[in-house]
């Protein structure tokens, strides 16, 4: 089984992170390999490639900056487990819808083993419960290879959700795994998403410290 390198960063503001993982994707080689990295942002809106700055309703005091993923506008804050798999699709064998499915898969496995039953919904990808989003999921693929990845609120402040329409959806609810009564903590969920997400994928995961994230 091939493996892949998993990279805990810890809390980071979000650019530096983003154009390190453009660095990599663009450095990329056939053999180069696949890695998964692990983070917890500052607060901050991301509005995709075809974002509508008319959903970012009152950022106030929280940034908003324009990325290249794909989708609509999002929160990441403290609390929020973001998960950004770089992985080669030709390698994988895998296109970029089956990436996704891989993904909120890897995700419905996380949240069944506390419990909680997670859903897909057709043409707005992410996972839900009870029509409330718990986990939300914008790619970039680049010369074949992916990156940005998925954001899972674990445990915390959902108010500036109401700041936008969450991916685009007026008055879309948002949740958490603590809300739904799951574990509010990283310690639990990192392991288990890590997990789920090596076997969704067929890769054997490998521990490696964090990136280099100065810029070039």
């Amino acid at each position: 089984m091939r493996e892949w390198r998993v990279r805990e960063l810890g809390r980071q503001p979000y650019e530096p992170v983003w154009r390190a993982m453009q660095r990599l994707t663009d450095a990329r080689g056939p053999d180069t390999p696949d890695e998964l990295w692990l983070v917890e942002h500052d607060p901050v809106f991301t509005l995709g490639q075809a974002g509508k700055p008319e959903h970012v309703l009152a950022p106030g005091d929280i940034p908003v900056l324009n990325v290249d993923r794909g989708g609509q506008v999002t929160y990441h804050g403290p609390g929020q487990l973001v998960a950004y798999p770089l992985v080669d699709l030709r390698r994988l064998g895998l296109g970029v819808r089956e990436l996704v499915c891989r993904i909120e898969g890897a995700v419905i496995d996380v949240l069944a083993r506390y419990g909680i039953a997670g859903e897909r919904k057709e043409g707005a990808p992410g996972i839900y419960v009870g029509g409330a989003k718990v986990m939300a999921l914008g790619l970039r693929v680049r010369k074949g290879c992916s990156f940005h990845g998925l954001a899972f609120n674990i445990a915390m402040d959902l108010e500036p959700f109401q700041r936008i329409n969450p991916c685009g959806y007026q008055g879309l609810e948002v949740t958490s795994v603590l809300e739904l009564g799951g574990p509010g903590d990283f310690a639990t969920i990192t392991p288990v998403l890590v997990e789920a997400l090596s076997r969704r994928l067929g890769l054997a995961p490998t521990g490696a410290p964090p990136p280099d994230l100065t810029p070039a």
